[in-house]
């Protein structure tokens, strides 16, 4: 890495959705940044995820909204589905791009980052792959930073977009718990069915199940087991668990399970939630996305407050003379939104463990309806 300091230098740590967005975003306004990656350039990124409005509009403003639509699924809203496999709820979400293009589209993760990837590398942004931070320090208006190769050098702005269990927020002293609420997601890839045109979330009598079309021809299926604890399963027990838990759904939720059988990427993850109660900067360093502000899964809103970070960080930077006035501003301009989220979003973890899915459309249904709200 070669040596560069002084103004309008920066560096992100973490090639995720959040980093990849924001580095593009500042090298379109003439920053010079770089990312710290600390997987390997041939790792995968998870199956899928679903971009709705306020994400594709973020993504529209760096012109990738199109491409996105292109390369995933895209569709109009939600249709919820009671214990009895009948129709509950249908959630139409807002067309924040246009009438005339999807509302939502639901993507491969690893087509996403390619985008994203490509577009910062054709912007400027130069990543390296296989590589972290080990130690920061403050020198006036720069941040001293030496990785883990032992190189030390110094950038004007430092954004940890390095997910959930950041090591930049916590090298930057800012303190926050991750909390587990009890429940464990199951997700598979499988080949999309011919009705899957939309999310479909199922209730059962125990946990809740859904379907993700992100392509013409595949689709994730999610099942999210309630009252567990957080443990670790073989991976060869794994679609044999996940057909069993699917099988306890009438209707269509059984019609998946012969796909599970033949899916060759079945994972088990924790719920967790995070949330920085006070600032998310300390001097010219930064947390955005999971590092600041990491909501349940239910919600589906999580990469859209990354992608909206990335952007309106660089709206800020670019409105401020110093870095330290901008990173101030652009905390001031996030924190209520995503506040709201992530404690909304914990609030449907609870409705949902309860049973109580009548009370946690309407909740789903508005933090679509606020998101949708300006960034």
């Amino acid at each position: 890495m070669k040596s560069c300091s002084g103004a309008r230098t920066a560096v992100i740590v973490g090639a995720g959705v959040a980093g990849l967005t924001a580095a593009s975003a500042l090298a379109r306004r003439g920053w010079r940044v770089e990312i710290a990656e600390a997987a390997p350039a041939t790792a995968t990124s998870g199956w899928g995820l679903c971009l709705t409005g306020p994400a594709l509009r973020a993504l529209d403003e760096l012109g990738l909204a199109d491409r996105c639509l292109a390369e995933g699924y895209g569709m109009a809203g939600i249709t919820h589905v009671d214990v009895n496999g009948e129709s509950a709820d249908r959630v139409q979400l807002p067309r924040l791009i246009g009438a005339e293009r999807p509302a939502m589209v639901g993507m491969a993760r690893p087509v996403l980052h390619r985008i994203l990837r490509e577009t910062a590398e054709r912007s400027g942004v130069v990543v390296h792959y296989g590589m972290t931070v080990a130690a920061v320090d403050q020198e006036q208006e720069l941040v001293r930073v030496r990785f883990s190769d032992g190189t030390v050098r110094q950038f004007a702005l430092l954004v940890g977009a390095d997910g959930i269990r950041s090591s930049v927020r916590a090298l930057l002293g800012l303190a926050t718990s991750l909390d587990y609420h009890g429940q464990m997601v199951w997700r598979a890839l499988v080949p999309r069915p011919p009705w899957a045109t939309r999310i479909h979330q199922f209730a059962g009598e125990v946990n809740t199940a859904g379907l993700i079309p992100i392509s013409g021809s595949q689709a994730y299926v999610f099942l999210t087991e309630n009252g567990v604890g957080h443990s670790a399963l073989p991976d060869a027990e794994l679609a044999p668990r996940l057909r069993q838990l699917l099988g306890a759904f009438p209707g269509r939720v059984k019609e998946i399970c012969p796909l599970v059988s033949a899916s060759e990427s079945v994972v088990r993850r924790p719920v967790r939630t995070a949330l920085l109660a006070g600032a998310w900067n300390r001097g010219n360093g930064v947390v955005i996305g999971d590092a600041a502000h990491a909501p349940a899964p239910q919600t589906a809103s999580g990469a859209a407050l990354a992608i909206e970070d990335g952007l309106v960080l660089a709206h800020e930077l670019a409105r401020h003379e110093s870095v330290g006035a901008g990173l101030e501003s652009f905390v001031n301009r996030r924190a209520r939104r995503c506040r709201t989220l992530v404690q909304t979003s914990r609030v449907i973890v609870g409705l949902e463990q309860a049973q109580r899915h009548d009370k946690a459309y309407p909740l789903v249904n508005g933090c679509h309806q606020q998101m949708a709200e300006p960034a």
